[in-house]
């Protein structure tokens, strides 16, 4: 473990706790899976896609996690109850960063296993990146419930 790799995983660790707590804020199974005009992906497809995206390119990739990613049906199925989907985020939130933190620093430096991005990049740039990719669809879908509920901003999780 580097320290890079701890704050990582703690960083981590706080925003999927902040997208179970927007997913639990949804208040029903049924507006999960709502949009608005302009808005292509629902909350519930955007979770999903997330935890997908989380297992595949951390945790089967860097954690050796077993893991078969459908990456269409991230975005096709609108049949996960709230309950569940916030279970098996709660999953990812419990592995996800012990991989992150297990990284040392030379892990950190090599060449992450594949190229996704049409360059190689190093594990630690690809963390980033993919940190990036978790808190675009985190404000997405805080916004879209905002929107939907009518409600306003929940109290998220902190440090």
């Amino acid at each position: 473990m580097s320290v890079t790799s701890a704050e990582l995983a703690t960083l981590y660790f706080r925003d999927l706790s902040r997208l179970i707590q927007q997913i639990g804020a949804f208040p029903t199974d049924a507006m999960l899976w709502q949009t608005v005009p302009g808005v292509t992906n629902p909350a519930g497809n955007l979770a999903l896609h997330l935890e997908g995206n989380l297992r595949e390119f951390i945790g089967r990739r860097l954690g050796q996690v077993a893991y078969s990613r459908n990456r269409p049906l991230e975005f096709s199925n609108k049949e996960v109850p709230k309950q569940e989907l916030i279970a098996r985020l709660e999953d990812l939130r419990a592995m996800l960063p012990s991989v992150i933190a297990s990284l040392a620093e030379p892990a950190l430096e090599a060449e992450y296993p594949e190229t996704v991005l049409e360059t190689p990049l190093s594990n630690l740039a690809f963390l980033i990146h993919l940190y990036g990719h978790l808190n675009w669809h985190l404000g997405q879908l805080d916004y879209l419930r905002r929107v939907l509920s009518g409600d306003g901003a929940i109290q998220l999780a902190g440090l």
